[in-house]
Order: C-alpha cells, then sequence, then structure tokens
C-alpha cells in the first residue's frame, strides 16, 4: 500500500485436497492460462522502431510465464476485502471478473484477470493503519492473514498457499497461483520478537520494516527522522527475521534505515513495491547511492507501478500531498474522518500525474543499469494505489510490461529473472540462512528494549 493511497497518519489444512485436484486439473488450467497469456499480450503489444511485427516478443513472453512464476511483491488486496466487503472474501466474488459483474468498488485484482496477467506467485500484504494502538494493529494483521487463507480456501482451483521457494514452483507447475504473505509495516509487531516470531509461524514470509510513520525502532521514509536508521532493537528484528527465514523488506524505511538494515542483514534483503529513486526521487523509491548495497547484498528491487512514484512529476505531487494531509490533521486534531475528506477531496481537484507502462519499464531499466538484472523485480501495488499508469491498470497488464521490455532488447533470461527468478533466489537464500542459524535461541533480551 503506497503512501499516497494510504489512510492519513497513518500447515495449509486445504493442501492435500488442492494436490489431489492437480493432477486431474493443473495441466489444462496451466495451457489456458498460457494461451490467456497470449491473447493479452496480443492485444496490447505495439510494434515499435526496429519491429515490425511484435509476435517475436509475444512468443518470448509466453514462453518465460510458462517456465518461470511471475512472483508480485505486493498486492492488497485483503485491506480491500476488509474495507469494502465486511472481511468476507466471497462477497468479492474473484472468481469473476469486475467488468461482468459490476463489482462495486471494482478491484484491480481478480481471478480472470490474474490468469491473463500470467501471475504465478503473489504476495499479498497484510496490514494496518500507522499512528494507533500497535496491540490493535498485531490483531488487525491476524485478521487479514485469516481473511487471505480464506480468500484462498474459497478457489482451490486458482490459489494455494505458499511457505518456500519449493512451494512457488510446484504451484506455479500445477497450474495455480502461489499465495505468500507479507507484513506491511512493523508496527504489527508491537515491538515484540515473540509476536514477530508467531506471524512467521502463522505463515508471513516478509515484513516491511515500517509504514508511513516511524517505529519505536526504525525510522519510516515519510517521517521525520528520529532514531538515524534502525535503533538497536531494531538491528535485532532483523537478525530475528534472519532466523526465522523471513524475508527483511526495506520499502518504506529511510535511507539510513536502508544503510543499516543492509549492514546487518545475513540473508538477502528485498523492497516489495519500491521504485527507482535516481527517475523520481520521492521518498518512498531506492536511491542510486543504495542500489550498489543491494547488490552486494544480493537482494531484489521490485518496482512498482504507483504512479506518483514513476512520473517525474510525481516527487512534487506526493509532497503537496503529504502537506495538505498533515495540514488537515491540524485541523481536525480529534477527527481523523473529516481530516481524510479533505484530502480526498484535495486529491480530487489535484489528480496525480499519470504515469505510463513505458515509465514503469525506464524504471526497471534505470535498477538494471545501476545495480544489475539479478537485483530487479516486480511488486505492483494493485489495489493498494490510485491512479495507476497507463497501460497497467490492472492484474492482467504484466505481460505487456514484458513484452515492451522484450521490444527494448531484454532477453528471454533476463525476463525469466525479472519475472520471478531473482525473488526465487532471494527466498531460497534466506531459507538457507535459516538453515544456517538453526542452532541460534530466539531473541529474548531485546523485546522490552523499544518499549
Amino acid at each position: 500500500m503506497s503512501q499516497a493511497g494510504a489512510p492519513p497518519a497513518t500447515v495449509d489444512a486445504g493442501s492435500a485436497t488442492r494436490q489431489d485436484q492437480a493432477s486431474s486439473k493443473g495441466t489444462p488450467m496451466r495451457f489456458q492460462l498460457i494461451a490467456s497469456v497470449a491473447v493479452l499480450v496480443a492485444s496490447l503489444s505495439v510494434a515499435g522502431p526496429g519491429r515490425a511485427d511484435p509476435s517475436a516478443d509475444q512468443a518470448k513472453v509466453a514462453r518465460v510465464l510458462r517456465a518461470t512464476p511471475l512472483i508480485d511483491g505486493h498486492n492488497d488486496i485483503a485491506w480491500e476485502i476488509r474495507e469494502n466487503f465486511g472481511g468476507d472474501p466471497a462477497k468479492a466474488r474473484l472468481a469473476e471478473e469486475a467488468a461482468a459483474i459490476g463489482r462495486t468498488p471494482p478491484l484491480d485484482t481478480d481471478i480472470p484477470r490474474l490468469r491473463r496477467g500470467g501471475v504465478g506467485g503473489q504476495f499479498w500484504s497484510v496490514y494496518a493503519p500507522t499512528g494507533g494502538d500497535e496491540a490493535r494493529a498485531v490483531a488487525m494483521t491476524l485478521e487479514q492473514m485469516a481473511s487471505v487463507r480464506e480468500m484462498v480456501a474459497l478457489h482451490p482451483d486458482a490459489f494455494e498457499m505458499a511457505f518456500t521457494a519449493a512451494d512457488v514452483v510446484r504451484i506455479h507447475r500445477a497450474g495455480r497461483i502461489a499465495s505468500l504473505m507479507g507484513i506491511e509495516g512493523g508496527h504489527c509487531i508491537d515491538n515484540s520478537l515473540a509476536v514477530l516470531r508467531t506471524m512467521y509461524q502463522a505463515g508471513a514470509r516478509y515484513m516491511t520494516l515500517t509504514h508511513a510513520d516511524n517505529t519505536a525502532w526504525a525510522d519510516s521514509a515519510t517521517d521525520e527522522p528520529e532514531h538515524g536508521g534502525l535503533t538497536p532493537f531494531g538491528e535485532a528484528v532483523v537478525r530475528e527475521m534472519n532466523r526465522l527465514g523471513m524475508l527483511v523488506d526495506l520499502s518504506h524505511v529511510s535511507a539510513d534505515t536502508m544503510r543499516d538494515a543492509l549492514r546487518v542483514s545475513r540473508a538477502p534483503v528485498i523492497f516489495s513495491h519500491s521504485s527507482a529513486g535516481g527517475l523520481s526521487g520521492v521518498a518512498r523509491n531506492v536511491p542510486d547511492d543504495i542500489l550498489p548495497l543491494v547488490k552486494r547484498n544480493g537482494g531484489v528491487v521490485m518496482v512498482t507501478f504507483v504512479g506518483s512514484y514513476l512520473s517525474p512529476e510525481g516527487k512534487a505531487w506526493t509532497a503537496r500531498r503529504l502537506a495538505e494531509t498533515a495540514e488537515a490533521g491540524r485541523r481536525h486534531p480529534a477527527d481523523a474522518g473529516a481530516a481524510k475528506a479533505e484530502v480526498d477531496a484535495w486529491g480530487k481537484a489535484n489528480p496525480a500525474p499519470r504515469a505510463t507502462l513505458a515509465m514503469a519499464a525506464d524504471h526497471i531499466e534505470h535498477i538494471r543499469q545501476v545495480a544489475g538484472v539479478d537485483h530487479v523485480g516486480l511488486g505492483g501495488d494493485f489495489d493498494g494505489t490510485s491512479p495507476l499508469p497507463v497501460g497497467l491498470e490492472d492484474v492482467s497488464t504484466y505481460p505487456a510490461l514484458l513484452a515492451e521490455l522484450s521490444r527494448r532488447g531484454w532477453s528471454e533470461g533476463d525476463l525469466r529473472k525479472l519475472a520471478g527468478e531473482n525473488v526465487l533466489r532471494v527466498m531460497r537464500q534466506a531459507e538457507a540462512t535459516s538453515r544456517r542459524l538453526a542452532g541460534e535461541r530466539p531473541g529474548h533480551d531485546a523485546v522490552t528494549a523499544a518499549r
């Protein structure tokens, strides 16, 4: 969930059943998926300079998505289900496309469009707003984890829970979408390593160290610096995540927090939904001087489709929105609803600059140029931001982005790395680090350091 789209101040029980279904349904579903991808790429591809016929790009993308699970780092549908469908995934009717049933709100995500988009693995974000009771944030996070599991159980032909890289590969081969969970914001553990361990045991496979506000142990990109990066307890959080095998996610954190986490982490990190600061200097993007550190660490920056982060004009617009949010909060210190209404009205009168698919491709290429092709991935932030770029309006559009990169000269091997191989490598390395650290005892003394 992007700051621009966030509120202001703010063992699987069904696995055996789904494995049985895979033997009879997996292969046909997989061929159906590839056919859908090919149709979408054909409809969206535009011939460019030096390529009169985009069919070669289409064929390449279809091969990539057949061989490699396209893994997106961040999708906020769990929060949308909570806010707009009473927390009941069945009411969202995700088996049906929004346009066919007039879903309100329409959502960026449903199963038919995930199929057309070639999505093979999805980190579903579980989120709680910042600035409130962190004990309540723990409960809200666990509630959304339960919602994701219910969503997956409702659609066993489409989804299966995944907890390891091997799970993702197996589920993709069976023709389903591997469903992982990522916690968006370190406030959701209420300053407790025991809660962090519990979240991992419940299925969370990454945690974003902050969201819009600082925690008691880490600075956010969109708050006033308080700690100069990570506190000693924050470093203990990173070490405990390494011990567990949970990915350290550095989206939303300050540059100093990025540097500290990259110094402390014994496993590769991710940025689940961030873009290139060298092209758009918004606080939520990754600065160019951090990218070589990501390369040295072995991590991956998963480029997001948040329009204000892609557009060169996005930095100024985001700064104005943050200023309006702060001012609305000052005018309505006891009425968050009134403050939000004012910010929403400002947003309608001052729409964010509309980015494009080509801009997203530019950010991907910039990160490749600075950090290398082994260190870039995809993290759309669908159902967590608006407006989305022209050409990337929903989860069906990933093949068009891959086709654009193919047109720019990306090889099939490079596209496979971007789509999912880089993230699978990071997951495997995090799992290997956890095995190597298996003799370490869980952290305890640091639990009270931030209280």
